[in-house]
C-alpha cells in the first residue's frame, strides 16, 4: 500500500480529530514530533505522494527530450518557477538520475514539484561552472544548497592565477572557441567566435573593452564569478590555453594572436604558449 493510501486510511479512522503525531510516529516514522510539526509533515506527505504519478509523467517526458550532451539545467515547477540549477557532463543521464523512482522517498519537496526541464548545452567543464554560478544567482532556485557567490578566499588558489585572463575553450560549435575573460575585479564575460576568424575583429574589440573600459567596470553588477576561473585555471584547467590581455596594445593585435591560435590545428588539445 502507498503511503498516501496507509495516511488516508489512518485519517479515516481517526475521524474528525485526528492525532497527527501518531500518524508521524505510525506511518512516517518520525517519532517525538510536535504537534505542529506532526501535522506538517503528514500534510506534505499527502501532497507529495498526490504529486507522484505527474512527477513521474514529467521525468519520462523530460529525459526522452534531453541530449547525451554535457551542460547546464534548471528544473522548473508547472508555473515556470526556478526549482534546481545543475550541471552534467550527460545531460539525459543526469536528468533520469533525477527522476529515478528510488529518488521519490527522499525527495525534497521543491523537488517534487519538478514539472518541466531547460538546458543549454556546453562545450567545456569551466563554462559548464560559469552558466551553472550565473544561473543560480540569477534564479536562487530552492532546492540549491549553495546559492551564494563563488568565494575567492575558499579556494587554494596561487596568487600568480589572480589575474586579468583570457582563457580558450572548446565550443558546443565544432566551427566555433569559447573565449572567457576573467578579470581580477571578479567580472566574466563568455564570447563565441568563429575559428575561421570571420567575426574576430567585432570579438577582439569587445574582450578589450571588457578588459579595459572603465565604464565596463563601472556599470557591470552581474555577480562576480572569476573566482571560478582562476580555481579551474588552478586544478582542471591548467592546461588550458590562455593569454594575458595586457600583453597585447590594440583589438587588431589581439585578433592577429587569437587568429594564430586558431590556425594551430592542436588548439584545444594541449597547452599554446603564444610569446
Amino acid at each position: 500500500m502507498m503511503l498516501r493510501d496507509r495516511l488516508r486510511a489512518r485519517l479515516a479512522d481517526m475521524g474528525a480529530a485526528p492525532d497527527h503525531q501518531r500518524l508521524a510516529a505510525e506511518v512516517l516514522g518520525i517519532r517525538g514530533a510536535p504537534p505542529d510539526l506532526a501535522r506538517r509533515l503528514v500534510a506534505q506527505a499527502l501532497v507529495l505522494e498526490d504529486r507522484r504519478d505527474a512527477w513521474r509523467r514529467a521525468g519520462e517526458r523530460i529525459c526522452r527530450n534531453a541530449p547525451a550532451a554535457p551542460g547546464v539545467y534548471v528544473l522548473r515547477d508547472s508555473e515556470g518557477r526556478a526549482l534546481y540549477v545543475g550541471k552534467a557532463v550527460n545531460l539525459r543521464r543526469r536528468l533520469r538520475a533525477h527522476f529515478a523512482e528510488r529518488r521519490w522517498r527522499g525527495i525534497k519537496p521543491a523537488m517534487a514539484l519538478a514539472a518541466d526541464a531547460e538546458w543549454t548545452e556546453v562545450g567545456s567543464d569551466l563554462e559548464a561552472l560559469l552558466r551553472e554560478a550565473a544561473l543560480i544567482a540569477a534564479l536562487q532556485p530552492e532546492a540549491n544548497v549553495q546559492i551564494g557567490a563563488p568565494d575567492l578566499d575558499a579556494r587554494d588558489v596561487p596568487r600568480a592565477l589572480q589575474r586579468d585572463v583570457l582563457v580558450l575553450l572548446r565550443s558546443i560549435e565544432a566551427d566555433s572557441v569559447e573565449l572567457v575573460a576573467a578579470a581580477v575585479d571578479g567580472r566574466t564575460m563568455i564570447q563565441r567566435t568563429r575559428r575561421s576568424g570571420a567575426d574576430l575583429a567585432v570579438h577582439a574589440q569587445r574582450v578589450m573593452r571588457f578588459f579595459r573600459s572603465p565604464l565596463s567596470r563601472a556599470s557591470d553588477e552581474r555577480v562576480a564569478l572569476a573566482p571560478i576561473v582562476f580555481s579551474w585555471l588552478a586544478q582542471r584547467g591548467a592546461c588550458a590555453t590562455r593569454l594575458d590581455p595586457h600583453d597585447v596594445g590594440t583589438p587588431r593585435d589581439l585578433r592577429a594572436r587569437l587568429a594564430a591560435l586558431f590556425a594551430d590545428a592542436r588548439l584545444l588539445h594541449e597547452r599554446l604558449e603564444q610569446r
